[in-house]
């Protein structure tokens, strides 16, 4: 296990890790999207009357459809589809009707997703730390610590071409040079297990593996993966011999390393 892991497991244990880690993920639950009372009617009607057609087709002028189906995108873009796929409207309505009109109501009304902000907040973040970020074409000569600034795929262009770090398949969160070496990071809050929180999971570990000469990956992980569990990812990062850490020990890391 590499220190800042067992650091980072530490320090995951101590008091106020969470705490403190909304300093970095400032994240809240958004506002209720509100129905209106004319929308609520039509849901409602349309459901007491067992309407399939007329519940889905008023659910989708809502900005959120109260049940997950990939067949909803099209379905909201595409209308004629309603009369050439009645299969598909058949299992969409038998499953809204399985459900209460309260329960629909409820579903249809959630906030966005806060998941989708946390990248974001990563970034803003690392303005806030006193290290500069430095345009590409001082940053390879500059002779103190600096982030390169730019955008993801910049930054993996930056990182292909002027690194020569290869199989880097997406963009990362960021390029820090300290002195003369380089360390490409990629950051993420994982709040669960499983499906796309473990994907993430290997996007992150992908770049913690990376080694060049002068040039090193960290995994910059916040959230589930650090408390112990028999779960892929802490069995995964519990034996881990790369640099992974938390988002609140990458300061540390930094001085350590100046």
């Amino acid at each position: 296990m590499n220190e800042w892991i067992r650091r980072s497991i530490e320090f995951a244990h101590s008091q106020n890790y969470l705490d403190k880690l909304f300093e970095i993920y400032p994240i809240e639950l958004g506002d209720i999207r509100a129905i209106s009372e004319d929308d609520k009617k039509e849901i409602i009607k349309a459901f007491r009357i067992k309407n399939k057609v007329r519940l889905i087709k008023k659910l989708l002028e809502l900005p959120v459809f109260p049940i997950g189906s990939p067949y909803i995108a099209s379905l909201r873009k595409h209308t004629f589809l309603f009369e050439k796929n009645p299969e598909t409207i058949e299992r969409i309505g038998n499953r809204l009707f399985s459900m209460s009109i309260n329960a629909i109501l409820k579903a249809a009304s959630l906030p966005k997703s806060p998941t989708r902000q946390l990248g974001h907040s990563f970034k803003k973040w690392l303005d806030t730390i006193s290290i500069p970020f430095i345009n590409e074409n001082e940053f390879m000569e500059y002779k103190d610590t600096a982030f390169l600034k730019g955008s993801d795929t910049k930054l993996k262009k930056f990182a292909i071409e002027e690194l020569g770090v290869r199989n880097l398949q997406k963009g990362i969160d960021f390029v820090l040079k300290i002195k003369d070496k380089f360390f490409l990071g990629e950051a993420k809050f994982l709040s669960d297990y499983g499906g796309a929180q473990n994907n993430q999971f290997n996007d992150a570990i992908e770049v913690a593996k990376i080694k060049e000469d002068k040039v090193t990956g960290i995994a910059v992980l916040d959230g589930i993966v650090w408390f112990e569990s028999n779960n892929y990812m802490h069995r995964t990062i519990a034996s881990l011999d790369d640099i992974a850490l938390s988002a609140l020990l990458l300061e540390d890391f930094i001085k350590e390393n100046q």
